[in-house]
């Protein structure tokens, strides 16, 4: 567990938190709603990628630069904000106050769009960013230059591995209580198709029957043209191993909770498309038969009759469309002409 204090003065600025990785849904939400915390309580995550301002026009920068910064297609502007910026849930920032002249936002919040509006208590040094504005994930995005990391002075937990999956999945459901998609869903599914459509190098693909057909179905027929000879599409990680004779060409596979690096097989000869662990879990992994036990009375694998059923969605699935255009260009792939005439499609206006 660690504590970030300001650089300054040395003013502790968050309680004991641990390293998890980014989420996969950072930067892609749902227009003029308000979103839960980006971070579970008592961890943090560190972006490498630039982000927030200044700002530079891509006909400004160039090519070049542009990939420099990690953006290899055209986009309306270019990040030269600090690299490591260091997101926590907001219930974490101690010591901190708000600079008034710093608060601007679209309408429900602040949105950081004049750089740091949080200054330590202690020195009155700007230190971080809130953010909680409609479309974003409620964060609090310290700067990489003005804090420090120190240990907390509390026994640190052995780090999360693969087999964590396997004894206590976080498996997070598509939909939510009152019958929307889920946010996080919506933004790890799109997330994960860039990643498909850079795997699948332009040929049709087989997806495994259920709901993974179900959730990507279109928007992959949308993208890769039908017919044979396509590439197989499985689900697999740690204690799953894809059904079939022959080992799948394309596995959907989880990230690590801690590296944000995707689970690879032993044998490493398939592509792997990484997914949110929450929603691969939820899909790969079988969830609670019935919250009571029965004791005697019912044979196995019967449900009692008063089991809730899961709530049904009033749309149909769609994925994170900025989610899916948003990682196609900080891939280096997208350059492929035909990713990159894809990405022209699907960009939308600046």
């Amino acid at each position: 567990m660690d504590v970030f204090t300001c650089a300054g003065c040395g003013t502790e600025l968050t309680a004991p938190v641990a390293r998890r990785a980014l989420p996969v849904h950072t930067g892609y939400a749902g227009w003029e709603e308000l979103h839960p915390p980006l971070m579970d309580p008592a961890t943090y995550a560190v972006d490498p990628r630039p982000s927030g301002p200044p700002w530079r026009l891509w006909d400004e920068v160039g090519e070049e630069a542009a990939a420099a910064q990690g953006i290899h297609a055209p986009v309306y502007s270019v990040s030269f904000g600090p690299r490591g910026r260091i997101a926590i849930a907001p219930g974490d920032s101690r010591n901190m106050v708000l600079i008034p002249e710093k608060c601007a936002g679209y309408c429900r919040g602040v949105d950081g769009r004049d750089g740091p509006n949080l200054a330590c208590e202690g020195c009155g040094s700007a230190v971080a960013t809130r953010t909680d504005d409609c479309g974003l994930w409620q964060a609090v995005w310290l700067e990489p230059d003005a804090v420090r990391r120190v240990p907390s002075g509390l026994p640190a937990a052995p780090p999360p591995g693969w087999d964590d999956l396997l004894s206590a999945p976080e498996r997070i459901p598509p939909v939510e209580p009152d019958g929307s998609w889920s946010r996080r869903w919506e933004a790890a599914v799109g997330v994960a198709l860039a990643h498909l459509l850079v795997a699948s190098e332009g040929r049709p693909v087989v997806l495994p029957a259920g709901p993974v057909a179900e959730l990507l179905g279109d928007a992959v027929a949308r993208a890769l043209a039908a017919g044979p000879p396509a590439l197989s599409v499985a689900l697999a990680g740690p204690g799953v191993t894809p059904p079939g004779p022959a080992a799948a060409d394309i596995l959907l596979v989880p990230r690590h909770p801690l590296t944000g690096e995707p689970w690879r097989p032993p044998s490493g000869a398939a592509e792997v498309v990484p997914l949110d662990t929450g929603v691969w879990a939820y899909l790969a992994l079988p969830g609670e038969t019935s919250p009571m036990p029965a004791t005697g009375t019912l044979p196995e694998g019967v449900l009692r009759d008063d089991y809730p059923l899961p709530p049904l969605p009033w749309r149909r699935f769609e994925v994170h469309h900025k989610a899916v255009t948003g990682t196609l260009v900080q891939l280096p792939a997208v350059r492929r002409p035909w990713l990159r005439a894809y990405y022209d499609r699907h960009r939308g206006p600046y």
